[in-house]
């Protein structure tokens, strides 16, 4: 890792390390493009860290190519006096900083733009579900100048390098991409000329700032993504427009967000061999971005000599001194990106700012130590009660948690256990031992009752015992061989086969449905109501949607109740027509979990204060059981 923190040049700069923040979508900004103190405390967290450059989240060349409601702006008059907000607090840091410049082209967002997506030519992109109508020549010519003022705002903003976007199946790839592109005229007989003048347009505007191009080694879809025969060229014109070094992700926002996104799930090698690919095909520096927080895969990266910069982007959300830990051979205190999309892509794709499921302090305003410390008694220790004990502890309080079960985690746990989710378990390992290193007195296989208050005498009593299953109310349920969600998760009782039926295919049942396919259970599972999978974060529920579908053995049926378990059958209503199903063997109950009860009055006669938190108040998820905690703390 030596290496990685050795300075590094590109082009007219030099790095003070070979670490990058990428560009990452917020939704902090304010709908007219103004910056917000939000985004100046985001950046400056990530900086405190040290990457040696900060690429700023993506802005738009023209208003027409925004993919947020809250990105920023580089169009009008005053966008260069905003960012320039930003650009202060990091250069404050003594760090470089990138402006990223980009347009959606056909991924444009309708939302944001306030009119229909245009691209070299008519596609709809499946993402959006929208279709594109094509550019005309006056609408290329007035992107090209925006990249050109856009390049003249980012020096008069002071930025010191500049990105252009040019993967990821975005306008500029669209113009590349032979499959995409289906014009007559010179901008589909010469596919590389939007690309030629876009880049010499921010040479022009820029001056000789350093331009970094962004693309996907393999935007991922057979039919639609671009190929090797139209990125080769390519790489060849951004060596011969001055850029000084290759920004290589993967996937198209349209075609293939899993990739795009870096999904938790998709395997690493595919990621590998077109990084591979690009190094043989350019001799500029190489940046690898995607999933790049865990030490041992980039010193694999480096020794074999395929990439020359790392960008993390998620794993310094999570933990914004990670660099910085690694630096110091700290690597036991970082705190771990799980890959899992729920507090960031997801709650950013539906309209709400960016968060993180392990590090709730991102974005969010440091509190300073309490001027009155108290004994404070935390019940529950799974992801709110780890959360307010850790954070509380932080605050200057003395904190003992209790947990019933023989370890932490709660429905942390248990959630790593689903198909693809099992980098959940290094973040869940990283908050345990933040938490055992805070100082928090922690007592394991112990409950909270009213003879350990009173023996307590806590000034203030979190309740965070969690959630419990939702039983429904079946006739005949008692006489199956049942098992909770829980219960299969922690292995409390065997599976019988070779049928199994589910209740419940929201996130929990579906997870539960996809490992017992993969073992060879004939499995059906039913669901109320729709959508299938309700509350998955999108990509992760539509890639365990298409692996379910590929089983044979499993059945998934919406709009479906269970009525009654029969000596011979089991009698469900599937959109108002009463069926039967035959027996089954096992019978799971994944209808949801309910809080568990609150303090009853005797304890609540014992402390004057209590605080009920995570999915003890409500079920939600992780993200918000770990906010809960942290925004406890910020109360005392």
């Amino acid at each position: 890792m030596e290496k990685l923190f050795e300075e590094f040049p590109l082009g007219t700069c030099r790095l003070r390390n070979r670490f990058l923040f990428p560009p990452i979508k917020l939704g902090y900004g304010n709908p007219d493009g103004t910056v917000t103190d939000r985004q100046l405390l985001f950046y400056r967290q990530i900086s405190k860290g040290g990457p040696g450059v900060v690429i700023l989240e993506p802005v738009s060349v023209t208003p027409e190519g925004r993919e947020h409601p809250r990105q920023p702006y580089i169009h009008l008059p005053a966008s260069a006096a905003e960012l320039k907000k930003i650009v202060d607090v990091i250069h404050e840091e003594h760090l470089l900083v990138c402006l990223h410049l980009n347009h959606a082209g056909g991924a444009a967002n309708p939302v944001a733009t306030k009119t229909s997506p245009k691209a070299p030519s008519s596609f709809t992109c499946p993402a959006s579900g929208q279709e594109s109508d094509p550019l005309n020549e006056e609408d290329i010519k007035t992107i090209i100048a925006g990249y050109k003022s856009a390049a003249e705002k980012a020096l008069e903003a002071g930025f010191d390098m500049i990105e252009v976007q040019a993967g990821h199946g975005y306008l500029v790839s669209q113009f590349l991409n032979r499959k995409i592109n289906k014009r007559k005229d010179s901008y589909g007989q010469d596919r590389l000329l939007f690309a030629r003048e876009a880049l010499s347009a921010v040479r022009e505007g820029g001056r000789g700032i350093p331009m970094i191009v962004r693309i996907s080694g393999n935007e991922m879809s057979e039919d639609h993504g671009i190929g090797p025969e139209d990125l080769l060229p390519f790489l060849k014109l951004a060596k011969e427009s001055g850029a000084c070094a290759i920004h290589v992700g993967m996937g198209s926002a349209c075609f293939s967000p899993p990739w795009y996104f870096h999904h938790a799930s998709l395997p690493e090698k595919p990621q590998m061999e077109a990084l591979a690919w690009v190094r043989r095909n350019t001799s500029l520096p190489l940046i690898v971005a995607g999933r790049m927080g865990r030490v041992e895969r980039i010193e694999s990266i480096m020794a074999n000599g395929i990439a020359d910069l790392v960008a993390i982007g998620r794993p310094l959300i999570a933990d914004p001194y990670l660099i910085e830990k690694w630096k110091q051979g700290k690597n036991q205190e970082a705190i771990l990106c799980g890959y899992c999309l729920q507090g960031c892509l997801h709650r950013v794709k539906t309209g709400q700012p960016l968060g993180c499921n392990v590090n709730p302090e991102i974005g969010s305003s440091l509190f300073n130590p309490t001027k009155y410390p108290r004994k404070i008694l935390v019940a529950g220790g799974g992801p709110a009660g780890m959360s307010a004990a850790l954070y509380l502890t932080r605050r200057g309080h003395s904190v003992t948690l209790f947990e019933k079960e023989v370890c932490l985690g709660g429905q942390f746990a248990l959630a790593w256990q689903a198909p693809g989710k099992e980098k959940m378990k290094d973040s869940l390992e990283s908050i345990e031992r933040s938490l055992r290193s805070s100082g928090a007195n922690i007592s394991l296989g112990r409950a909270v009752d009213a003879s350990t208050v009173k023996k307590f005498c806590p000034d203030l009593l979190v309740w965070a015992t969690g959630a419990v299953q939702n039983i429904p109310d079946i006739p005949g349920l008692k006489n199956q061989h049942t098992l909770t969600s829980v219960e299969y998760f922690t292995k409390q009782k065997a599976i019988k086969g070779p049928r199994v039926l589910v209740i419940g295919a929201g996130r929990t049942g579906l997870e539960i449905v996809e490992k017992l396919g993969g073992e060879g259970y004939e499995v059906v599972a039913t669901k109320r109501t729709d959508p299938i999978g309700s509350m998955m974060e999108m990509i992760t529920r539509n890639l365990t949607l298409k692996r379910i579908g590929e089983m044979g053995n499993v059945v998934v049926m919406p709009h479906t109740t269970v009525k009654a378990f029969l000596e011979m059958s089991v009698d469900i209503e599937q959109d108002g027509v009463r069926m039967s199903l035959e027996p089954f063997q096992t019978v799971v109950v994944a209808s949801g979990m309910i809080p568990t009860p609150g303090p009853d009055e005797e304890i609540r006669n014992l402390v004057s204060s209590i605080e009920i938190i995570g999915d003890a108040r409500e079920v939600l998820d992780i993200f918000s059981a770990m906010r809960s905690g942290y925004e406890l703390a910020t109360k005392y």
